[in-house]
């Protein structure tokens, strides 16, 4: 860039009690829309554990592999830690009230029929765009963080719905195709 070519003005992230890296990263993150998608497995005691994950990323096609990351102080870490399958389920906007579930207290995520047992005794959640179950190839871990690739092994389609996206801290469904 020449000085002749300024940069676009931007707003400042201005919370003089936070770190400049770390607010820059949270405030450009909030406005970065992602897809909604949640992650199940079995806990060491056979107990379902799921979770939303917004990181969800598909690494390659041949063979199958997805990413997720999470956080190593996260609720369902221990089970992602030890299991050696998980299930990848993605959200559509109907299943709004789902996702909500899914982020909420951890002790409860399961109560109710919202899910079924799947491969290997799995937890599978109903009425979902499409769900994919996998075996964990590999967790590497980052600061407190973890990158869990998985090899998927089976799945399915639901019907077809909009996309749920996170966005601004709130849950949004896009319009009409541009």
């Amino acid at each position: 860039m020449t000085d002749s070519a300024a940069a676009p003005p931007s707003v400042g992230f201005g919370d003089a009690g936070t770190p400049d890296d770390l607010l820059a990263f949270k405030q450009a993150f909030r406005r970065h829309a992602a897809g909604v998608a949640v992650v199940t497995a079995l806990d060491p005691d056979g107990a379902p554990v799921g979770f939303t994950a917004t990181s969800l990323a598909s690494l390659a096609a041949v063979p199958p592999l997805a990413t997720f990351n999470m956080a190593k102080s996260a609720s369902s870490w221990r089970a992602v830690s030890e299991t050696e399958h998980v299930v990848i389920h993605m959200m559509g906007r109907r299943n709004r009230a789902l996702a909500d579930i899914m982020s909420g207290d951890a002790a409860h995520r399961f109560d109710g029929d919202h899910w079924t047992l799947g491969p290997h005794g799995l937890p599978v959640l109903r009425d979902v765009t499409a769900w994919m179950e996998g075996r964990i190839i590999e967790r590497v871990p980052v600061h407190n963080n973890a990158v869990v690739v998985v090899q998927i092994e089976a799945g399915a389609l639901g019907p077809i719905d909009a996309p749920l996206l996170y966005h601004e801290r709130l849950y949004h469904s896009p319009g009409e195709a541009l």
